[in-house]
């Protein structure tokens, strides 16, 4: 159903020049447009971001695209160009936000670096994306999430044992360091509104913020010499945890972290005698005997159907979910409930279904007015009235390829 837009959002008011391309830095500015920011996408004249033809299309409109551009006015610009980087410094200078994620130098290149663009706008606070930051040796390479999942030891834990290391099927370097952006970039505006301030540039990597997520193996490796390895979907920490086949040929996932749960566990698959074998009487027993217990397990829910399974845990309050796919999140009646994907009108494809805005806000929440737009969709409203050029200057600018 769609949402109400009464609401004021927390965000009204706050300006956004977003000169990002693919996923992270994009990422960053739906998360801040989601909830009232006025986002100005900046894209090539020519073919616009790469994120417009990546990935699933229908009749040429990327699904991508129009997720991850919500919310946000499209407007043309050849940064590369000299009189497009007056434009460009033009529009900064009335921003409080500006997020790029160019390769580390090129900004600079253009005169367009954070000394520049800072002498002409204090308050600015610049958020600079990069695959390995700012600075170090391997700063000025080219960086995608699928090198950070590999660099960051993601991926070498990822997997089972027995096979090769396993790379995410989306991009998850590129929207956990979009998690760890936008947040700093709220803590850069704290310090500069709330604490008396000055703007300040921010600079996250893509090997950091996954590297930060995956637990304290650094910690581990420096007290033990132990170095994490892959368990598939078993826990190296508890047991049992693991997804198993159910009768009708689909999937649950078990966890039992805590010890009152794996002996609810042991009761509802009709086995309470379990609770008191040696083999699985604590969590340590149970990791050193997980092959049994794992079968043990198996064995019970080839024998139920997946609706048995998860009525039966329930009613032991043991936990348990289904493995869903994405047809049966939009179905599940807990996700309608929390209104997790609505239905959004666009020119292009009629009624689509997104995801929501997150979190939930009680007095300020955030909105979806619309998806992804067209190239430039909004180069008058955004040159014409909010940097007031004129007709003739547009004119030239348009001619000169710079728009």
């Amino acid at each position: 159903m769609p949402q109400s837009q009464t609401e004021t959002s927390p965000l009204e008011g706050l300006t956004v020049i977003e000169a990002g391309s693919m996923i992270s830095g994009p990422t960053v500015g739906r998360f801040l447009a989601d909830f009232g920011a006025d986002v100005i996408k900046i894209e090539h004249p020519e073919h616009g971001d790469h994120i417009r033809n990546f990935g699933t299309q229908k009749d040429g409109t990327g699904m991508w695209h129009k997720y991850l551009s919500r919310n946000k006015r499209s407007v043309t610009l050849d940064v590369s160009a000299e009189r497009g980087q007056t434009v460009f410094r033009d529009l900064v200078s009335e921003a409080d936000v500006l997020i790029e994620n160019f390769r580390p130098g090129t900004l600079e290149r253009w005169n367009l670096g954070w000394e520049a663009l800072s002498e002409e706008n204090p308050e600015l606070v610049m958020l600079r994306m990069s695959g390995y930051g700012q600075t170090g040796p391997y700063s000025e390479k080219p960086g995608f999430g699928t090198l950070a999942e590999a660099m960051s030891g993601f991926a070498y834990v990822n997997g089972f044992e027995d096979r090769e290391p396993l790379l995410p099927p989306t991009g998850l370097a590129d929207n956990i360091a979009a998690l760890y952006a936008t947040f700093s970039v709220m803590f850069a505006l704290y310090h500069r509104d709330v604490n008396g301030g000055t703007g300040q540039y921010i600079d996250v990597s893509l090997i950091e913020p996954i590297f930060n997520l995956i637990g304290p193996f650094p910690l581990t490796y420096d007290q033990t010499g132990e170095v994490a390895r892959r368990s598939g979907n078993r826990s190296t920490s508890s047991a049992p945890r693991n997804v198993y086949r159910t009768g009708d040929d689909r999937w649950v996932a078990l966890s039992a972290s805590a010890q009152p749960i794996a002996m609810r566990t042991f009761d509802a698959i009709g086995r309470p005698e379990l609770k008191a074998d040696p083999r699985f009487a604590d969590n340590e027993s149970r990791l050193e005997n997980v092959e049994e217990l794992d079968e043990v397990i198996q064995r019970w829910m080839a024998d139920h159907s997946r609706e048995e399974i998860l009525e039966t845990f329930e009613k032991h309050d043991a936990t348990i979910a289904p493995v869903y796919n994405v047809a049966d999140i939009v179905e599940d009646e807990h996700y309608q409930a929390r209104d997790a994907v609505i239905t959004v009108d666009d020119p292009d494809l009629g009624e689509a279904s997104v995801q929501n805005t997150i979190p939930k806000f009680s007095e300020t929440p955030g909105r979806v007015d619309h998806l992804g737009p067209g190239l430039g969709e909004h180069n008058e409203e955004v040159y014409g009235e909010f940097l007031s050029y004129d007709e003739d200057v547009l004119a030239e600018l348009e001619e000169e390829g710079v728009l």
